[in-house]
């Protein structure tokens, strides 16, 4: 329901004070409160509303009109409506095609509402008829307000460009009070709290003395209004006409062949900026940095550095995104298309979109895959990005050192470029892309800054949404990108970097993956790459599985790749030489191939051949590793001698297992001053590779106790953990990785700490199958497994 001026509705109605019954219907209306003498047409549309006239209709065509507290309310109690409103005569009614009634009223008494005799389907209540109080004379301070008000009025209206000379003769002839401060309010658009404050005065004289200061307060918010309207007008008259009198100097340039190439180029820098989609700050910057570029000689040496910082501005994806597919179903089948197996990445990314597809806002997480080289964190991130729908870009960390990398360096040499980061999304023109970031485990540091620092403030949600590239000086938001890293290990990464990013580890394939990967990704991919058919060359599973057992150990799968690439290279050869093929790749043909095995898994228990020889098992930043121990007794002074590059762990774990077998002497039948007279030598093979960790103490005490006793240690099995003085066995890491290196030098028995029982829960359950897990609190334990 809105009211508006309706020239079809014309002539006016009168209505004696004794033929107004005590009860009448009750219309609410919005945005308006009616005043006495007013005639004003209504669109009424509510059914209450269409109720109430129908019922006015039928009667005497007397309504009750009261204006509703809060405009919004759709269908208004009693308590949402003034209970003072004005007695109407409905003097037409007209029905619209939409169902709708337009209606002319025309106010003849004001009414206060004494009690609700109805609500449903329309308000019926008693009503009590209000009179304003009679004015005994008008004298000179009455007469100097009504004037002031006339001003008043006048005025407001000139600066609202509403003003009408019938209006002002119509307030100029009418000498009462009441009369004029309803006239006035009735034509101003004031809140309708004040106007129904206005109405419910009954003292003419009050009433007239609120309008005054009604119009005072408008008055003076009218005339900020109207010198803001002229100062914005002022300033649009002055952009036009220095835009029409540049159109003219150019079109007088281009009469006379002035026009040269410079001018047309900035000309189309300033239109691509006035057209463009970019921040208002952007925007504000790029015009004044072109102003500036006019003012210099093209040949100047700051001009090639503002002309560059220009491009840069236009070309960085400020609002330009992708949209992102977010149809899990198809993400998990990209997904499962790219990668075997990483069950639980791919649970994380599908996570990230049902998050996504609830809430559009959601900030872009921070994922970091950690695992061995060749496990597929690389591809992972693209196959992520193809997933989303979204640009994929890669960067790698490893090596830099240069703070600026990342930030960007600062405009003041010819040289200066913006950081990788704002590189990268100018690249793929998105500012929403998945973004990698490389081997974050290897960022270095020097004189020149450090990188790590500057990627807190890329890497962290709460604070990314303005990152300042050194170079652009404008804020740039990244929390729509979705960052990935990768590190070979956690350790070197610094803490405060590390915090800020969700670690999700990769651990490596279990001999099945590999056979089932290499068969669907990496056989295919190099029969592609190395110009072959798939008809030319046939690889037997026999082959693969023996590929992977003999000639490579790995955690990933990079050395595997290369081997089949050789063998590829090989077929590929003998076809350009003129061969028909096709070609099948056996595991008898492998050694004609490739030559003979590089490893015997089977000759590994042979490592076990004497006491004094254990098996333990390492992770490294490659994988899990199998590590031996070896230990020789020999007549000396009581001499401990640690050689195989041990790092300062290690050697605390080999103090801590002779300890432990020195409390043990009775137990191995042995004098008490023997240590006394003996040299011990532990040696961990392969000298030339440091060693580190805690995880090798079990492993030491083991051998050691098999050489002091002289009993042998069961080849098939190996342990892992870190040992305290009173032989109690302390829990470790990376226990998937060592098990897999367990499984490739075909161990079939491990001993794990009791607390890394629960870990056995994330290791795929062909591997459990495969393996039995031994978990021990205490030495004793391991010492009667081993030596029963």
């Amino acid at each position: 329901m809105e009211d508006s001026i309706d020239p079809e509705f014309e002539g006016a109605a009168e209505v004696n004070e004794r033929d107004i019954p005590a009860q009448l219907p009750v219309m609410a209306v919005r945005d308006v409160v009616v005043f006495n003498y007013m005639i004003l047409p209504l669109f009424v549309g509510r059914p209450s509303s269409v109720g109430a006239v129908n019922e006015a209709m039928s009667r005497d065509k007397l309504i009750v009109l009261v204006a509703q507290k809060d405009a919004g309310v759709d269908e208004p109690g009693i308590k949402e409506i003034y209970h003072t409103g004005m007695v109407c005569m409905v003097m037409r009614t007209l029905k619209l095609p939409d169902g709708r009634l337009k209606v002319l009223v025309q106010a003849v008494n004001k009414a206060r509402i004494t009690n609700f005799a109805q609500e449903k389907p329309y308000l019926l209540a008693d009503i009590e008829l209000l009179h304003d109080d009679d004015v005994e004379e008008i004298g000179v301070e009455i007469e100097a307000m009504m004037r002031n008000v006339r001003e008043q009025t006048e005025k407001i209206l000139a600066l609202k460009g509403i003003m009408s000379s019938d209006l002002m003769v119509v307030l100029n002839n009418v000498e009462e009070p009441g009369r004029l401060a309803d006239l006035v309010v009735s034509n101003l658009q004031l809140k309708v709290s004040d106007s129904q404050s206005v109405l419910e005065l009954l003292d003419p004289v009050a009433r007239l003395r609120k309008v005054a200061e009604f119009l005072q307060k408008e008055l003076e918010v009218s005339t900020v209004q109207a010198r803001i309207q002229s100062e914005a007008k002022e300033e649009m008259g002055r952009s036009q006409r220095e835009y029409f009198l540049r159109e003219q100097l150019q079109a007088l340039k281009k009469e006379l062949g002035d026009v040269d190439e410079r001018s047309q180029e900035l000309e189309e820098l300033r239109d691509k900026f006035n057209k463009g989609s970019f921040p208002k700050d952007v925007k504000k910057e790029g015009l004044k940095q072109l102003k500036r570029l006019e003012m210099m000689h093209p040949d100047a040496s700051e001009a090639s550095i503002i002309r560059t910082y220009i491009d840069w501005l236009q070309d960085v994806p400020w609002r330009k995104s992708s949209k992102d597919r977010l149809d899990l179903k198809v993400a998990r089948e990209v997904l499962d298309a790219d990668h075997y197996g990483l069950e639980k990445v791919k649970e994380r990314i599908l996570e990230y979109l049902a998050v996504r597809k609830l809430n559009k806002s959601s900030k872009g997480p921070i994922l970091c895959f950690v695992g061995p080289p060749g496990v597929g964190k690389t591809s992972l991130g693209q196959s992520i990005a193809r997933a989303l729908g979204r640009k994929f870009h890669r960067l790698s960390l490893g090596g830099m050192r240069d703070e600026a990398e990342i930030r960007g360096h600062r405009r003041t040499y010819i040289g200066a470029m913006p950081g990788r980061i704002i590189q990268g999304l100018k690249t793929v023109e998105s500012n929403n892309p998945v973004f990698m970031m490389d081997e974050i485990d290897k960022v270095g540091t020097d004189y020149r800054g450090d990188p790590s620092s500057a990627l807190l403030e890329v890497l962290d949600p709460a604070q990314n949404t303005d990152f300042s590239d050194h170079y652009l000086n404008l804020p740039f938001d990244l929390s729509r990108v979705m960052f990935i890293t990768t590190a070979n290990m956690t350790d070197t990464i610094p803490a405060a970097l590390l915090d800020r990013m969700e670690v999700i580890r990769l651990a490596g394939y279990t001999h099945e993956e590999k056979v089932e990967i290499a068969k669907r990704y990496l056989i295919p991919r190099q029969i592609k790459e190395n110009g072959l058919k798939p008809n030319q060359i046939k690889f037997a599973e026999a082959a693969i599985s023996r590929l992977i057992t003999h000639y490579t150990r790995e955690a990933g799968l990079r050395n595997l790749e290369r081997e089949i690439g050789a063998l590829c290279r090989k077929v590929a050869r003998k076809i350009a030489e003129g061969g028909k093929g096709p070609y099948s790749i056996s595991s008898r043909t492998l050694h004609g191939y490739l030559g003979p095995a590089r490893y015997l898994p089977e000759a590994e228990s042979e490592m076990i051949d004497r006491p004094g020889i254990a098996t333990g098992l390492a992770w490294t930043e490659v994988g899990g590793e199998i590590l031996y121990v070896e230990v020789s007794l020999m007549k000396g002074r009581g001499n401990l001698t640690l050689t195989g590059q041990l790092g300062e762990v290690m050697k605390e774990s080999a103090q801590a297992a002779l300890s432990y077998c020195r409390t043990r002497r009775k137990e191995l039948k042995l004098e008490e001053n023997y240590f006394d007279d003996l040299d011990i030598h532990i040696h961990v093979p392969a000298g030339a590779i440091p060693k580190d960790g805690p995880s090798a103490g079990v492993t030491m005490a083991t051998a050691l106790y098999s050489a002091l006793a002289g009993k042998k240690v069961r080849p098939d099995v190996a342990m892992t953990g870190e040992i305290t003085l009173r032989g109690r066995v302390l829990p470790i890491g990376g226990l998937k990785e060592k098990a897999l290196a367990a499984l490739r030098a075909e161990i079939t028995t491990v001993v794990i700490p009791q607390h890394n029982k629960k870990d056995l829960e994330e290791i795929p359950k062909d591997l459990r199958d495969k393996i039995t897990f031994v978990p021990v609190k205490n030495m004793e334990q391991i010492l009667k497994m081993i030596f029963s």
